[in-house]
């Protein structure tokens, strides 16, 4: 059975997931992910959700309030390769929906990449739709941004 823990980004079990994203992403874009590294630095604003299995962390992803007072950032989606395809993503995307709307959120940005087809199904078939690209994403063709409004 799998659970889910809204937590920080100093949990050791996020910590840990985001180390192994981390170098996951560094293989699929070795020749960009420096560029990202500050966009992906988290603080403690960043409000976290990481999927366990009899004590095992499996998966994370985060959110962090943006410029806006009622828009977030979905941040550091991650699944352990093991786990992967079992719906996991999809409870820890759909737990940062309810935890946003809880705070009065209305809305959530993200950026992927073109080279993570499984994250943009993921997001796609969970009414997020494309726009231009925001940010610190707006010159970098690799971004995938997509946008989605929470249901009333």
């Amino acid at each position: 059975m799998i659970s889910l823990k809204r937590t920080t980004v100093t949990d050791p079990a996020f910590v840990e997931l985001v180390s192994m994203l981390d170098k996951d992403l560094w293989a699929r874009y070795p020749d960009k992910q420096g560029i990202f590294a500050p966009s992906n630095k988290l603080d403690e604003r960043v409000q976290v959700v990481v999927a366990f299995s009899e004590g095992q962390p499996l998966a994370c992803g985060g959110f962090r309030p943006t410029a806006s007072t009622t828009e977030i950032e979905i941040k550091r989606m991650f699944v352990h390769p093991a786990f992967r395809g079992k719906g996991i993503s999809r409870m820890i995307l759909q737990e940062l929906e309810r935890w946003a709307s809880e705070q009065h959120y209305t809305s959530a940005i993200l950026e992927t990449g073109i080279k993570q087809p499984e994250a943009i199904r993921l997001y796609e078939t969970s009414g997020f739709t494309r726009i231009p690209n925001y940010g610190p994403y707006q010159d970098i063709e690799e971004s995938v941004c997509m946008r989605k409004i929470f249901a009333s």
